[in-house]
């Protein structure tokens, strides 16, 4: 039997607004996410990709139970402990993500007291570890969080996160405020922290260089959905989603100007009320009328194909009869 996935999500839905007013009209809603379905390995790195807006950070926030959907469910497998134990969120701005007003110590102490109870000694020895595990010196833990540069705060953001001793860490843009330089140190220890602990990592990003070296699976998200899914390389090399392709097109080159996502003939389709058929038909050069009419599902060439898309008209096959 194949083993079960550590994250399930079925048919996730995130609105937002609604309800009545108070002179009994209807509150307009904001749909952030619309069916997301999606699994994830124990151990595995699952790549989050797409615009600003898109529903990254609405995904993660869900997952990891900073809020609740409005259809749809979330099911960790395993052995029932609490969600803030077994998910922990690394956030994108690392200082804005610790309290100014407690020590490093305080920080790295509150979910060793919190969540896992441990007493004072047991504490001590794993603050210790914990920074060196994130390559910092014991001795910065009675400094406060403004004392440190973007790449050591965010390494005590990881390292905070480690301490709950999780299965599943969600890095939403966790290296996006950071230099080059810093941002391969962290992405490098990264790596080894997930080999070491045997974590799972769902990595939320819009720089697709940096998913493409982290990932072993990338989703692809537009309006508020997958559009497309499946192994790294073999979505990178060969996409079957128009948006996929237009992502990829557009990322930079080096020696070669972006081309960037152009948006002046574009009609973006409404949060408050989505299409009917494609959200991306209107940008879509291979749209047709059935893609106005009809929402593509989320579907593989074959019951052994773990790649992806939803398109009527995917890249890999030609236009057909629209």
């Amino acid at each position: 039997m194949p083993e079960q996935p550590l994250l399930t999500l079925r048919e996730v839905t995130r609105l937002f607004g609604g309800g009545r007013t108070l002179l009994g009209g209807r509150r307009p809603q904001v749909h952030a996410l619309q069916a997301v379905s999606l699994e994830l390995a124990a151990g595995e790195t699952l790549g989050i990709v797409g615009e600003s807006g898109c529903g990254k950070s609405t995904l993660a926030r869900l997952i990891v139970g900073l809020d609740r959907p409005t259809r749809g469910h979330i099911r960790l497998q395993g052995d029932g402990r609490p969600t803030a134990r077994r998910v922990q969120y690394v956030f994108q701005d690392p200082v804005a993500a610790l309290n100014p007003r407690k020590t490093i110590r305080r920080i790295l102490e509150a979910p060793l007291i919190h969540l896992l109870g441990m007493e004072r000694g047991a504490r001590q020895r794993r603050v210790a570890e914990l920074m060196a595990a994130v390559s910092l010196d014991a001795q910065f833990l009675d400094r406060y969080p403004h004392e440190f540069s973007g790449g050591q705060a965010q390494r005590i953001g990881i390292a905070r996160a480690l301490a709950a001793e999780p299965e599943l860490m969600v890095l939403d843009e966790p290296v996006s405020a950071l230099d080059v330089s810093m941002q391969a140190q962290v992405l490098n220890m990264l790596d080894e922290l997930k080999q070491h602990f045997g974590l799972t990592y769902l990595f939320i990003s819009h720089d697709l260089s940096v998913v493409e070296s982290v990932s072993q699976r990338v989703a692809v998200m537009y309006f508020g959905r997958i559009v497309e899914s499946g192994p790294t390389r073999e979505l990178f090399s060969h996409p079957r989603h128009p948006y996929t392709r237009l992502l990829l097109d557009s990322a930079p080159v080096p020696g070669k100007p972006p081309l960037g996502l152009d948006e002046s003939d574009a009609e973006l389709p409404d949060p408050y009320n989505p299409p009917p058929g494609c959200a991306f038909y209107p940008r879509c050069p291979r749209g047709g009328v059935r893609c106005r009419q009809e929402r593509p599902l989320l579907e593989s060439k074959s019951a052994a194909d773990s790649h992806t898309a939803a398109c009527h008209f995917p890249l890999e096959t030609s236009f057909g009869n629209p």
